[in-house]
C-alpha cells in the first residue's frame, strides 16, 4: 500500500468553506477511484493561515496514477483552487506503509 501526502495553506478566514470545497472536490474524487483504500483529512490553524493535509492511501502506484495522472509525483490543483490556496506546492510525497491495523476499507 502507498500512503500520498498533500499539503495546501489557506488564510483563516477562508477554512470553513475551503474544507467544503475539499469535500466536494478532492475528497469525493479519491474516494471514487479505484484502488484508493481510504482519505484523511487534517486541518491545523496557525493565526491568519490555516493548514489543510490530506493523507491518503492506495493499492498501488497504478492506482495513484488514476487519481493523479501518469506525472503522479506532481500534486494535482482543481481551477477554483486558485481562489482559496495561497501557494501551490509543485509535489506530493508518498510513502510506502509497511503497517496499517484495523482502519483500512478492502
Amino acid at each position: 500500500m502507498i500512503a500520498r501526502k498533500w499539503h495546501g495553506i489557506v488564510p483563516s478566514e477562508k477554512a470553513e468553506i475551503y474544507h467544503s470545497y475539499l469535500l466536494a472536490t478532492g475528497l469525493r474524487d479519491y474516494t471514487a477511484t479505484a484502488g484508493n483504500r481510504g482519505v484523511f483529512l487534517f486541518k491545523r490553524a496557525n493565526g491568519d493561515i490555516t493548514h489543510f493535509d490530506t493523507l491518503t492511501f492506495w493499492n498501488d502506484v497504478a492506482a495513484i496514477k488514476k487519481f493523479a495522472g501518469e506525472d503522479y509525483e506532481k500534486a494535482r490543483y482543481y481551477p477554483e483552487d486558485k481562489d482559496y490556496l495561497l501557494e501551490f506546492e509543485e509535489l506530493v510525497t508518498h510513502y510506502e506503509v509497511l503497517e496499517a491495523e484495523g482502519i483500512f476499507r478492502q
